[in-house]
């Protein structure tokens, strides 16, 4: 991942930052989708660990061609007013490499035991017996709030930026730019 692109959020008096970063999100996925990358990852260089907040800076990573691609797309529709986008730049040299993930959470142990009940046709009181009040996570990372194309529902993207590494890791990413192994430029 020679290359990437900042897509830098403009304050805005009437939508919060993490509002913004939510459509701003929503719409790469569906520029991913359109072109089938499995080639482009995102980062977020203002991430804050401390507090479960994504920043103001969304970065693609990529060839100068998948990124050419992606950006000759019109998938930034009704973003230009909120957003300053930089153009193509080449990575610096001595970067570390950073894997951003999706995490999925065990955190709603109602949900987790409705979802048992349905699927395996059981009880209120059996599937608390078998999924204790214990199972329950709270997840301190940064999420978006996503809505999904194909079922309308909306749900919450965690995600980790893992430790920064010396060495890149290839591999394929999601149509979200995550990936549970290849590495993105860290700086």
């Amino acid at each position: 991942m020679k290359y990437y692109v900042d897509f830098h959020l403009l304050p805005d008096p009437e939508l919060s930052v993490p509002i913004l970063m939510n459509t701003l999100f929503e719409k790469l996925h569906r520029g991913l989708v359109e072109i089938d990358s499995h080639e482009l990852g995102v980062s977020f260089p203002n991430v804050l660990c401390e507090k479960p907040f994504l920043g103001d800076c969304m970065r693609v990573h990529g060839s100068m061609l998948n990124l050419e691609r992606l950006m000759a797309r019109n998938w930034l529709t009704g973003m230009h007013d909120y957003l300053q986008v930089e153009p193509i730049k080449l990575v610096p040299e001595q970067t570390l490499h950073c894997r951003v993930q999706r995490v999925q959470p065990k955190t709603n142990v109602d949900r987790l035991r409705r979802r048992y009940m349905k699927r395996h046709g059981v009880t209120e009181t059996e599937a608390v017996i078998l999924i204790p009040d214990t199972v329950e996570k709270r997840v301190r990372l940064p999420f978006l709030q996503i809505k999904s194309q194909s079922t309308g529902q909306h749900f919450c993207l965690f995600i980790e930026h893992l430790t920064p590494q010396k060495q890149a890791v290839r591999g394929e990413f999601n149509t979200y730019g995550l990936s549970l192994t290849a590495t993105v430029p860290w700086f």
